[in-house]
Protein backbone atom coordinates (compact mmCIF):
# COMPACT_ATOMS: atom_id res chain seq x y z
CA UNK A 1 0.00 0.00 0.00
CA UNK A 2 1.18 3.51 -0.83
CA UNK A 3 0.96 6.90 0.80
CA UNK A 4 -0.30 9.08 -2.03
CA UNK A 5 -0.51 12.87 -2.09
CA UNK A 6 -3.13 13.94 -4.65
CA UNK A 7 -2.80 17.49 -5.97
CA UNK A 8 -5.29 19.66 -7.84
CA UNK A 9 -5.76 23.42 -7.77
CA UNK A 10 -9.37 23.08 -6.49
CA UNK A 11 -11.07 20.40 -4.42
CA UNK A 12 -14.76 20.61 -5.23
CA UNK A 13 -16.85 19.62 -8.24
CA UNK A 14 -15.85 22.54 -10.45
CA UNK A 15 -15.15 20.60 -13.64
CA UNK A 16 -13.92 17.30 -15.02
CA UNK A 17 -10.47 17.60 -13.45
CA UNK A 18 -11.95 18.15 -9.99
CA UNK A 19 -14.46 15.32 -10.39
CA UNK A 20 -11.64 13.00 -11.43
CA UNK A 21 -9.48 14.13 -8.49
CA UNK A 22 -12.23 13.43 -5.97
CA UNK A 23 -13.11 10.09 -7.59
CA UNK A 24 -9.44 9.12 -7.60
CA UNK A 25 -9.09 9.90 -3.89
CA UNK A 26 -12.12 7.75 -3.06
CA UNK A 27 -10.92 4.91 -5.27
CA UNK A 28 -7.47 4.79 -3.68
CA UNK A 29 -8.91 5.01 -0.17
CA UNK A 30 -11.24 2.09 -0.97
CA UNK A 31 -8.14 0.10 -1.88
CA UNK A 32 -6.60 0.90 1.54
CA UNK A 33 -3.98 3.40 0.38
CA UNK A 34 -3.32 6.36 2.65
CA UNK A 35 -4.37 9.59 0.94
CA UNK A 36 -3.67 13.28 1.48
CA UNK A 37 -4.93 16.22 -0.59
CA UNK A 38 -3.14 19.42 -1.60
CA UNK A 39 -5.06 22.29 -3.25
CA UNK A 40 -5.41 26.07 -3.12
CA UNK A 41 -7.56 27.60 -0.41
CA UNK A 42 -11.00 28.30 -1.83
CA UNK A 43 -14.38 28.87 -0.21
CA UNK A 44 -16.12 26.11 -2.17
CA UNK A 45 -13.54 23.42 -1.42
CA UNK A 46 -14.79 20.29 0.33
CA UNK A 47 -13.06 19.62 3.64
CA UNK A 48 -10.28 17.10 3.03
CA UNK A 49 -8.71 17.09 6.46
CA UNK A 50 -5.58 18.64 4.96
CA UNK A 51 -6.93 22.15 4.39
CA UNK A 52 -4.51 23.82 6.79
CA UNK A 53 -1.66 23.00 4.42
CA UNK A 54 -3.23 24.73 1.42
CA UNK A 55 -1.60 27.94 0.15
CA UNK A 56 -3.76 31.06 0.14
CA UNK A 57 -6.14 31.88 -2.69
CA UNK A 58 -4.87 34.01 -5.57
CA UNK A 59 -7.03 35.99 -7.99
CA UNK A 60 -6.12 36.55 -11.64
CA UNK A 61 -8.96 38.83 -12.71
CA UNK A 62 -10.99 41.55 -11.03
CA UNK A 63 -8.63 41.92 -8.08
CA UNK A 64 -6.43 44.74 -6.86
CA UNK A 65 -2.93 45.46 -8.14
CA UNK A 66 -1.56 43.74 -5.05
CA UNK A 67 -3.59 40.60 -5.74
CA UNK A 68 -2.43 40.53 -9.36
CA UNK A 69 1.21 40.75 -8.25
CA UNK A 70 0.57 37.91 -5.82
CA UNK A 71 -1.05 35.84 -8.57
CA UNK A 72 1.86 36.44 -10.94
CA UNK A 73 4.28 35.38 -8.22
CA UNK A 74 2.25 32.22 -7.63
CA UNK A 75 2.38 31.03 -11.22
CA UNK A 76 6.16 31.42 -11.08
CA UNK A 77 6.27 29.10 -8.07
CA UNK A 78 6.28 31.53 -5.16
CA UNK A 79 3.60 33.26 -3.04
CA UNK A 80 3.45 30.51 -0.44
CA UNK A 81 3.03 27.44 -2.61
CA UNK A 82 6.60 26.21 -2.11
CA UNK A 83 6.61 26.48 1.67
CA UNK A 84 3.11 25.00 1.96
CA UNK A 85 3.99 22.03 -0.22
CA UNK A 86 7.24 21.33 1.58
CA UNK A 87 5.33 21.34 4.86
CA UNK A 88 2.87 18.67 3.71
CA UNK A 89 5.77 16.62 2.31
CA UNK A 90 7.47 16.82 5.70
CA UNK A 91 4.39 15.76 7.63
CA UNK A 92 2.72 13.25 5.31
CA UNK A 93 5.85 11.74 3.74
CA UNK A 94 4.20 10.42 0.57
CA UNK A 95 5.54 7.61 -1.58
CA UNK A 96 3.82 9.08 -4.64
CA UNK A 97 2.68 12.57 -5.62
CA UNK A 98 -0.18 12.38 -8.12
CA UNK A 99 -0.65 15.71 -9.90
CA UNK A 100 -3.69 16.92 -11.82
CA UNK A 101 -4.43 20.54 -12.88
CA UNK A 102 -1.85 22.60 -11.01
CA UNK A 103 -0.82 25.52 -13.24
CA UNK A 104 -1.32 29.13 -12.16
CA UNK A 105 -3.24 28.63 -8.91
CA UNK A 106 -0.56 26.25 -7.64
CA UNK A 107 2.58 25.72 -9.73
CA UNK A 108 4.63 23.01 -11.50
CA UNK A 109 7.34 23.75 -8.97
CA UNK A 110 5.73 21.10 -6.79
CA UNK A 111 6.78 18.38 -9.26
CA UNK A 112 10.38 19.48 -8.86
CA UNK A 113 10.12 19.67 -5.07
CA UNK A 114 8.73 16.14 -4.86
CA UNK A 115 11.22 14.72 -7.35
CA UNK A 116 14.16 16.24 -5.49
CA UNK A 117 13.11 14.26 -2.42
CA UNK A 118 13.08 11.00 -4.35
CA UNK A 119 9.26 10.83 -4.47
CA UNK A 120 7.66 9.35 -7.56
CA UNK A 121 5.65 11.93 -9.53
CA UNK A 122 2.67 10.90 -11.67
CA UNK A 123 0.70 13.54 -13.57
CA UNK A 124 -2.78 13.03 -15.04
CA UNK A 125 -3.30 15.48 -17.90
CA UNK A 126 -6.81 16.96 -18.20
CA UNK A 127 -6.07 19.60 -20.83
CA UNK A 128 -3.22 20.78 -23.05
CA UNK A 129 -1.61 23.34 -20.74
CA UNK A 130 1.82 21.70 -20.98
CA UNK A 131 1.90 22.36 -24.73
CA UNK A 132 -0.65 25.18 -25.17
CA UNK A 133 -0.42 28.23 -22.86
CA UNK A 134 -4.17 28.84 -23.33
CA UNK A 135 -5.02 25.25 -22.29
CA UNK A 136 -7.37 24.38 -25.15
CA UNK A 137 -5.48 24.44 -28.47
CA UNK A 138 -8.27 26.75 -29.58
CA UNK A 139 -8.04 30.22 -31.15
CA UNK A 140 -10.91 32.21 -32.59
CA UNK A 141 -13.13 29.15 -32.45
CA UNK A 142 -10.71 26.95 -34.39
CA UNK A 143 -8.07 24.45 -33.28
CA UNK A 144 -4.52 25.81 -33.15
CA UNK A 145 -1.13 24.16 -32.53
CA UNK A 146 1.19 27.13 -33.06
CA UNK A 147 2.56 27.04 -29.48
CA UNK A 148 3.53 23.37 -29.33
CA UNK A 149 7.23 24.11 -29.73
CA UNK A 150 7.37 27.87 -29.04
CA UNK A 151 4.70 29.72 -27.01
CA UNK A 152 5.20 33.19 -28.51
CA UNK A 153 1.97 32.91 -30.49
CA UNK A 154 -0.16 33.05 -27.33
CA UNK A 155 1.14 36.58 -26.93
CA UNK A 156 1.13 37.65 -30.57
CA UNK A 157 -2.38 36.30 -31.19
CA UNK A 158 -3.72 37.40 -27.76
CA UNK A 159 -5.12 33.87 -27.25
CA UNK A 160 -5.74 33.92 -23.51
CA UNK A 161 -9.24 35.32 -22.91
CA UNK A 162 -8.61 37.82 -25.78
CA UNK A 163 -6.71 39.85 -23.17
CA UNK A 164 -3.21 41.29 -23.45
CA UNK A 165 -2.69 40.99 -19.70
CA UNK A 166 -3.84 37.37 -19.52
CA UNK A 167 -1.86 36.46 -22.65
CA UNK A 168 1.33 38.05 -21.29
CA UNK A 169 0.95 36.09 -18.07
CA UNK A 170 0.28 32.87 -20.00
CA UNK A 171 3.41 33.46 -22.07
CA UNK A 172 5.55 34.14 -19.00
CA UNK A 173 4.24 30.99 -17.34
CA UNK A 174 4.86 28.89 -20.46
CA UNK A 175 8.46 30.13 -20.74
CA UNK A 176 9.10 29.55 -17.03
CA UNK A 177 7.59 26.07 -17.06
CA UNK A 178 8.65 24.78 -20.44
CA UNK A 179 9.18 21.10 -21.22
CA UNK A 180 12.78 21.18 -19.96
CA UNK A 181 11.55 22.51 -16.60
CA UNK A 182 8.79 19.90 -16.23
CA UNK A 183 9.58 16.60 -17.94
CA UNK A 184 12.74 15.70 -15.93
CA UNK A 185 10.76 15.86 -12.67
CA UNK A 186 7.80 13.69 -13.75
CA UNK A 187 8.11 9.91 -13.86
CA UNK A 188 4.84 9.23 -15.72
CA UNK A 189 2.23 11.28 -17.52
CA UNK A 190 -1.24 9.74 -17.69
CA UNK A 191 -2.96 10.70 -20.95
CA UNK A 192 -6.68 9.85 -20.90
CA UNK A 193 -6.67 9.45 -24.69
CA UNK A 194 -4.26 8.28 -27.36
CA UNK A 195 -4.96 11.58 -29.09
CA UNK A 196 -3.52 13.53 -26.17
CA UNK A 197 -0.49 11.24 -25.96
CA UNK A 198 0.19 11.82 -29.65
CA UNK A 199 -0.06 15.60 -29.23
CA UNK A 200 2.34 15.48 -26.27
CA UNK A 201 4.76 13.44 -28.38
CA UNK A 202 4.33 15.92 -31.25
CA UNK A 203 5.33 18.70 -28.85
CA UNK A 204 8.53 16.89 -27.94
CA UNK A 205 7.63 14.93 -24.80
CA UNK A 206 9.29 11.54 -24.30
CA UNK A 207 6.78 8.88 -25.39
CA UNK A 208 8.26 6.44 -22.86
CA UNK A 209 6.78 8.63 -20.10
CA UNK A 210 3.32 8.83 -21.73
CA UNK A 211 0.77 6.29 -20.50
CA UNK A 212 -2.65 6.12 -22.14
CA UNK A 213 -5.34 5.40 -19.55
CA UNK A 214 -8.95 6.35 -20.26
CA UNK A 215 -10.99 8.03 -17.51
CA UNK A 216 -13.22 5.93 -15.31
CA UNK A 217 -16.59 6.00 -13.60
CA UNK A 218 -16.99 5.26 -9.91
CA UNK A 219 -17.64 1.58 -9.15
CA UNK A 220 -20.86 2.16 -7.24
CA UNK A 221 -22.27 4.33 -10.03
CA UNK A 222 -21.47 1.79 -12.75
CA UNK A 223 -22.84 -1.07 -10.67
CA UNK A 224 -26.04 0.81 -9.90
CA UNK A 225 -26.44 1.68 -13.57
CA UNK A 226 -26.47 -1.98 -14.54
CA UNK A 227 -29.01 -2.77 -11.81
CA UNK A 228 -31.49 -0.11 -12.90
CA UNK A 229 -34.42 -0.96 -15.14
CA UNK A 230 -34.76 0.90 -18.41
CA UNK A 231 -37.09 3.90 -18.47
CA UNK A 232 -39.50 4.84 -21.24
CA UNK A 233 -37.44 7.44 -23.05
CA UNK A 234 -38.83 10.73 -24.28
CA UNK A 235 -38.19 11.74 -27.88
CA UNK A 236 -35.66 14.28 -26.67
CA UNK A 237 -31.92 14.73 -26.20
CA UNK A 238 -29.65 16.44 -23.67
CA UNK A 239 -26.37 18.21 -23.11
CA UNK A 240 -24.68 17.80 -19.72
CA UNK A 241 -21.53 19.73 -18.89
CA UNK A 242 -19.87 23.10 -18.61
CA UNK A 243 -21.57 25.99 -20.38
CA UNK A 244 -18.54 27.47 -22.08
CA UNK A 245 -17.41 28.44 -25.55
CA UNK A 246 -15.17 25.45 -26.29
CA UNK A 247 -18.11 23.07 -25.79
CA UNK A 248 -19.80 24.30 -28.96
CA UNK A 249 -23.04 25.19 -27.22
CA UNK A 250 -23.87 28.19 -29.38
CA UNK A 251 -23.70 25.97 -32.45
CA UNK A 252 -25.87 23.33 -30.79
CA UNK A 253 -28.48 25.84 -29.71
CA UNK A 254 -28.62 27.46 -33.14
CA UNK A 255 -29.46 24.04 -34.55
CA UNK A 256 -31.89 23.21 -31.73
CA UNK A 257 -33.97 26.32 -32.36
CA UNK A 258 -34.69 25.09 -35.88
CA UNK A 259 -35.86 21.65 -34.76
CA UNK A 260 -39.11 20.52 -33.20
CA UNK A 261 -37.53 18.26 -30.59
CA UNK A 262 -36.87 19.02 -26.94
CA UNK A 263 -33.33 19.67 -25.75
CA UNK A 264 -32.39 19.65 -22.06
CA UNK A 265 -29.30 21.63 -21.02
CA UNK A 266 -27.76 20.72 -17.65
CA UNK A 267 -24.79 22.50 -16.12
CA UNK A 268 -23.28 25.85 -15.27
CA UNK A 269 -20.54 28.01 -16.67
CA UNK A 270 -19.57 31.45 -17.98
CA UNK A 271 -22.14 31.39 -20.81
CA UNK A 272 -25.09 30.36 -18.63
CA UNK A 273 -26.89 33.71 -18.40
CA UNK A 274 -26.22 34.65 -22.02
CA UNK A 275 -27.47 31.34 -23.39
CA UNK A 276 -30.54 31.21 -21.17
CA UNK A 277 -31.56 34.72 -22.12
CA UNK A 278 -31.23 34.06 -25.84
CA UNK A 279 -32.37 30.45 -26.23
CA UNK A 280 -34.59 29.33 -23.33
CA UNK A 281 -38.04 28.30 -24.60
CA UNK A 282 -40.50 25.42 -24.47
CA UNK A 283 -38.24 23.13 -26.50
CA UNK A 284 -34.90 24.26 -25.00
CA UNK A 285 -34.95 23.75 -21.24
CA UNK A 286 -32.10 24.88 -18.99
CA UNK A 287 -31.95 22.74 -15.86
CA UNK A 288 -28.99 24.32 -14.09
CA UNK A 289 -26.55 22.27 -12.07
CA UNK A 290 -27.76 18.73 -11.30
CA UNK A 291 -26.56 16.29 -8.65
CA UNK A 292 -25.44 12.77 -9.56
CA UNK A 293 -28.88 11.20 -9.16
CA UNK A 294 -30.53 13.92 -11.23
CA UNK A 295 -27.95 13.46 -13.99
CA UNK A 296 -28.61 9.72 -14.01
CA UNK A 297 -32.37 10.25 -14.27
CA UNK A 298 -31.96 12.72 -17.10
CA UNK A 299 -29.68 10.39 -19.06
CA UNK A 300 -32.17 7.55 -18.70
CA UNK A 301 -35.04 9.80 -19.79
CA UNK A 302 -33.72 10.99 -23.18
CA UNK A 303 -32.90 9.21 -26.43
CA UNK A 304 -29.28 10.34 -26.49
CA UNK A 305 -26.86 12.93 -25.14
CA UNK A 306 -24.89 15.33 -27.31
CA UNK A 307 -21.40 16.82 -26.99
CA UNK A 308 -20.81 19.42 -29.74
CA UNK A 309 -17.28 20.44 -28.70
CA UNK A 310 -15.10 22.53 -30.97
CA UNK A 311 -11.84 21.92 -29.05
CA UNK A 312 -9.61 18.86 -28.65
CA UNK A 313 -11.70 17.06 -26.05
CA UNK A 314 -9.64 14.58 -24.08
CA UNK A 315 -11.71 11.79 -22.47
CA UNK A 316 -14.95 13.53 -21.47
CA UNK A 317 -16.66 12.21 -18.34
CA UNK A 318 -19.98 13.36 -19.81
CA UNK A 319 -19.65 10.77 -22.57
CA UNK A 320 -18.53 8.04 -20.19
CA UNK A 321 -21.41 8.68 -17.78
CA UNK A 322 -23.93 8.73 -20.61
CA UNK A 323 -22.73 5.42 -22.01
CA UNK A 324 -22.73 3.83 -18.56
CA UNK A 325 -26.40 4.78 -18.27
CA UNK A 326 -27.05 2.99 -21.56
CA UNK A 327 -27.59 6.30 -23.35
CA UNK A 328 -25.93 6.68 -26.76
CA UNK A 329 -23.96 9.80 -27.59
CA UNK A 330 -23.86 12.13 -30.57
CA UNK A 331 -20.51 13.91 -30.45
CA UNK A 332 -18.13 15.99 -32.54
CA UNK A 333 -15.45 14.02 -34.33
CA UNK A 334 -12.56 15.80 -32.62
CA UNK A 335 -9.77 15.12 -30.12
CA UNK A 336 -10.11 11.95 -28.07
CA UNK A 337 -13.87 11.62 -28.61
CA UNK A 338 -13.68 9.09 -31.49
CA UNK A 339 -11.86 6.69 -29.14
CA UNK A 340 -15.06 6.46 -27.07
CA UNK A 341 -17.74 6.32 -29.77
CA UNK A 342 -18.51 3.46 -32.19
CA UNK A 343 -21.45 2.31 -34.31
CA UNK A 344 -22.94 0.43 -31.36
CA UNK A 345 -23.03 3.28 -28.84
CA UNK A 346 -23.42 6.51 -30.78
CA UNK A 347 -22.58 8.66 -33.75
CA UNK A 348 -20.02 11.29 -34.72
CA UNK A 349 -20.60 14.51 -36.64
CA UNK A 350 -18.26 16.99 -38.28
CA UNK A 351 -17.20 19.62 -35.70
CA UNK A 352 -18.47 23.13 -36.34
CA UNK A 353 -20.78 21.80 -39.07
CA UNK A 354 -24.33 22.85 -38.19
CA UNK A 355 -25.94 21.02 -41.11
CA UNK A 356 -24.31 17.73 -40.21
CA UNK A 357 -25.22 18.18 -36.55
CA UNK A 358 -28.84 18.93 -37.35
CA UNK A 359 -29.18 16.01 -39.78
CA UNK A 360 -27.78 13.55 -37.26
CA UNK A 361 -29.97 14.81 -34.41
CA UNK A 362 -33.01 14.13 -36.60
CA UNK A 363 -31.60 10.77 -37.71
CA UNK A 364 -31.06 9.60 -34.14
CA UNK A 365 -34.47 10.75 -32.95
CA UNK A 366 -36.49 9.41 -35.88
CA UNK A 367 -34.67 6.54 -37.54
CA UNK A 368 -31.93 5.01 -35.41
CA UNK A 369 -32.41 2.74 -32.42
CA UNK A 370 -29.76 1.35 -30.07
CA UNK A 371 -29.48 -1.58 -27.69
CA UNK A 372 -29.43 0.50 -24.49
CA UNK A 373 -28.82 -2.50 -22.25
CA UNK A 374 -25.82 -3.60 -24.29
CA UNK A 375 -24.38 -0.07 -24.25
CA UNK A 376 -24.79 0.07 -20.49
CA UNK A 377 -23.27 -3.32 -19.73
CA UNK A 378 -20.26 -3.00 -22.03
CA UNK A 379 -19.53 0.58 -20.95
CA UNK A 380 -19.78 -0.11 -17.21
CA UNK A 381 -17.11 -2.75 -17.68
CA UNK A 382 -14.93 -0.73 -20.04
CA UNK A 383 -14.88 2.35 -17.83
CA UNK A 384 -14.94 0.57 -14.46
CA UNK A 385 -12.88 1.81 -11.54
CA UNK A 386 -11.56 -1.75 -11.11
CA UNK A 387 -9.94 -1.77 -14.55
CA UNK A 388 -8.65 1.74 -14.02
CA UNK A 389 -7.15 0.91 -10.64
CA UNK A 390 -5.35 -2.17 -11.93
CA UNK A 391 -3.64 -0.17 -14.68
CA UNK A 392 -2.91 2.76 -12.36
CA UNK A 393 -1.13 0.48 -9.90
CA UNK A 394 1.05 -0.81 -12.74
CA UNK A 395 2.06 2.80 -13.41
CA UNK A 396 2.68 3.43 -9.71
CA UNK A 397 4.77 0.26 -9.45
CA UNK A 398 6.84 1.00 -12.53
CA UNK A 399 10.47 1.61 -11.54
CA UNK A 400 9.56 1.75 -7.84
Amino acid sequence: MYKILIVNKFFYKRGGDCTYTMNLARLLEQQNHEIAIFAMQYHENINSGWDTYYPSEVVFSGGSLKSKILATSRLMGFAGVKSSFLKILDDFKPDIVHLNNIHSYLSPIIAKLAHNRGIKVVWTLHDYKLICPAYSCLRDGKVCELCFLEPLSVLMKKCMKRSWTASIMAYIEAKRWNRNQIEPYVDSFICPSSFMANKMKQAGYNEKKLNVLCNFIEFDKSRNACNQKADIREQAYCYIGRLSKEKGLKQLLEVATSLQYKLYIAGEGPLKDILEKKYACEKIIFLGKLDNDEVSRLLRHVQFSVLPSIWYENSPLSIIESLCMGTPVLAANIGGIPELINDENGLLFKPNNLNDLGDKIIYLLKKRSFNNEMIQTSSADRFSSKNYYNRLIEIYNDNK
